[in-house]
């Protein structure tokens, strides 16, 4: 039998057939594997426009209100406490600072819980729990109990902050991050004001305890809102609850220079915050002021201009840079603090709006910045932020009042204006930094 021949074609003009192509290498079908996940997940990722963002966002908004309203519930009411325990305000400025520096030393392994459990689970279970406790808080019997059921509660709400940053950086395309992550802090802006409000209005009426009764309330309906519209996760992968991955993890985080910098550049804004806040109840009840607890309470309705320029932080990046941005937070701050010197109340007012404009604007970036900045273990990565910001909210807190009851005001203001400067040193540090490195790699092209 002839042989088929495997030359030219017999007919002229016919084409050969072609020849059989070498079937795909492993490596290329592992490069188009991942190039159709990328792509996938990118069409998941939500922005605004697309459906299911202003769920997430309202429900993170609901989330936020219902964190910052429980942690500093008591921190308006710091006078009345004082009063009816007859303590001091040093001994009463533990009732805020048990619960925020329980929330830093929680915030690390809870977020590891919601490696493997999930975002959506852990935020769920911890605002249930700190439902429960806030509705129990109202009957401590004294300051020790008070400052006890504070730090549980603290402890249980750890598991949000972390967790909702670790979900919007999963969730949210990279050119919304900061404005998302702005709506969160929007929230917690939102909530430290309403809690306040509340609190101070309803103390003047029927006392202190009620007053934490009706912020559990309102916690309560905060965390309904939030389990209702917050959409499941679509980019969320589980995984083991590993220590010596978690340490490799954290360790990574924290010897990442840039990264160290955003935790040391949000624990000493939230030093500021802290002491201003929970001082100033004391200062303007006392001369020359001797504001009414109501009053004092609807001071914090500058918390809004908090819910505006945390919002406006993604475009406050984009127009200046997140340095750029920094130094106006910080100079917007120290404006505020020197301002709040005046015995004039308007002057004061006006120094509260300028500290908590220039908190949230600094906040928002940094905390924004983490997100972008770490590439794995962004739970991680976030859950140290948070412990340095609430480590930050614990100790200027406590130093807040002893700076008070040492020097009054002028006292707790140095002592901002010290944070305030730590912050300006390492953005300019990191400023630097960046200019070496530019130059470097011009160097080496």
């Amino acid at each position: 039998m002839p042989s088929v021949s495997t030359g030219a074609p017999a007919i002229p003009g016919a084409s050969a057939a072609p020849s059989p192509q070498p079937s795909a290498q492993p490596s290329d079908r592992t490069s188009a594997q991942l190039s159709d996940r990328t792509a996938e997940r990118s069409s998941s990722l939500l922005s605004p426009g697309r459906p299911g963002y202003r769920r997430m966002s309202l429900a993170l908004f609901a989330a936020g209100i219902a964190t910052f309203a429980l942690l500093y519930s008591t921190q308006a009411l710091l006078p009345s406490v004082s009063a009816d325990f007859g303590v001091t305000a040093g001994q009463a400025s533990w009732t805020v600072s048990a619960a925020t520096g329980a929330l830093a030393l929680f915030v690390l392994p809870l977020s590891a819980l919601s490696e493997r459990f999930g975002r959506r689970t852990l935020m769920t279970a911890s605002l249930v729990v700190a439902v429960v406790l806030g509705l129990l808080v109202p009957f401590a019997p004294n300051l020790e109990w008070l400052v006890v059921l504070r730090a549980v509660q603290g402890a249980a709400l750890a598991g949000v902050p972390a967790s909702a940053m670790a979900f919007l950086a999963e969730e949210v395309r990279p050119k919304a991050l900061v404005a998302a992550i702005g709506l969160f802090v929007a929230g917690n802006s939102v909530g430290g004001m309403s809690g306040r409000i509340l609190t101070g209005w309803v103390a003047q009426l029927w006392g202190w305890r009620a007053a934490l009764g009706a912020v559990g309330l309102l916690a309560v309906v905060c965390a309904l809102v939030f389990r209702a519209l917050l959409p499941k996760a679509r980019n969320f992968t589980p995984r083991s609850l590993s220590p010596r991955a978690l340490a490799t993890t954290v360790g990574g985080h924290l010897a990442d220079p840039l990264l160290r910098r955003l935790y040391a550049i949000g624990a000493l804004f939230m030093t500021v915050f802290g002491a201003v806040y929970t001082v100033i109840g004391y200062r303007l009840v006392e001369a020359p002021f001797d504001l009414p607890q109501g009053i004092v309470g609807s001071v914090f309705l500058v918390y809004l201009v908090g819910t505006v320029s945390s919002a406006a932080a993604g475009r406050l990046v984009a127009r200046l840079g997140r340095r750029g941005a920094l130094y106006l937070a910080v100079g917007t701050t120290t404006a505020g603090l020197l301002l709040s010197l005046s015995d004039a109340l308007a002057a004061v007012l006006l120094g509260l709006v300028l500290i908590t404009a220039g908190f949230f604007a600094g906040h928002a970036v940094a905390s924004s910045s983490v997100s972008r900045t770490a590439k794995t273990g962004r739970a991680q990565a976030s859950a140290l932020y948070q412990s340095a910001y609430y480590l930050g909210s614990s100790v200027g807190g406590t130093l807040g009042a002893v700076a008070f009851h040492a020097g009054g005001w002028e006292g707790t203001v140095l002592l901002g204006l010290l944070a305030v400067t730590g912050v300006v040193s390492i953005t300019l540090y990191g400023t630097r930094c960046a200019r070496v490195e530019r130059r470097q790699a011009l160097a080496a092209r």
